[in-house]
C-alpha cells in the first residue's frame, strides 16, 4: 500500500501526510512540482519525529511517479477525487494499491483523472465542496488497510 499526493499545495498537509504514512507503515510518493520550497530540511521540519519511521519517494512529475507505478504489474492506481461516482467504502482494496490525492487547491487535470485504474469519492454532505485531502487520505488508507489486514502491528 502507498499514498501519493499529487503537486500538493500546503506544506502542513505534507508534514501531516508524513506523519500519516510513517505511523501506519505505508510509503510515501511526491509528485512535483509542489506549491511551496521541497528540500530535505523542509521534510524533516514538517515530518517532527516521524522522519525515521516514514519511506518518502520523489518523482520530478507525473511521467516518473506513472512509470514508477507501472513497474509493478499488480499495483492499481486509485485516485480519490470529487469526479466519481464510486464510493471508496464500496471498494475492494487490494495490498498493493496506489491511493492518488489530488492537489488541495485543484485536484488533478484530466490526463492524471484518465490514467486512474479507478476513481473514488468520500460521499459528505451536499452543502460541503471537499474535505482536507490528508484527512480523506486517512480515510482512505484505513478502509484500505482494514479490508487488507495491512495496520501494522503494535507489539506491546
Amino acid at each position: 500500500m502507498r499514498l501519493a499526493l499529487y503537486q500538493p499545495d500546503i506544506p502542513q498537509n505534507l508534514g501531516a501526510a508524513i506523519r500519516l504514512t510513517g505511523a501506519l507503515e505505508v510509503a510515501l510518493d511526491i509528485i512535483e512540482p509542489c506549491g511551496f520550497p521541497l528540500n530535505d530540511k523542509a521534510i524533516r521540519r514538517s515530518a517532527m519525529d516521524y522522519g525515521d519511521c516514514a519511506i518518502v519517494s520523489h518523482h520530478a512529475g507525473w511521467s516518473d511517479f506513472l512509470a514508477s507505478v507501472r513497474l509493478n504489474p499488480a499495483a492499481r492506481l486509485v485516485l480519490f477525487t470529487t469526479r466519481s461516482a464510486a464510493p471508496y467504502c464500496d471498494f475492494a482494496f487490494e495490498p498493493e494499491d496506489v491511493l492518488l490525492m489530488g492537489r488541495e487547491s485543484a485536484g488533478v487535470p484530466d490526463e492524471v483523472h484518465a490514467a486512474a485504474d479507478h476513481r473514488l469519492f468520500i460521499p459528505i454532505s451536499a452543502r460541503a465542496r471537499s474535505i482536507n485531502v490528508i484527512t480523506a487520505a486517512a480515510m482512505g488508507l484505513g478502509e484500505a488497510l482494514r479490508q487488507t489486514s495491512g495496520f501494522p502491528r503494535r507489539v506491546l
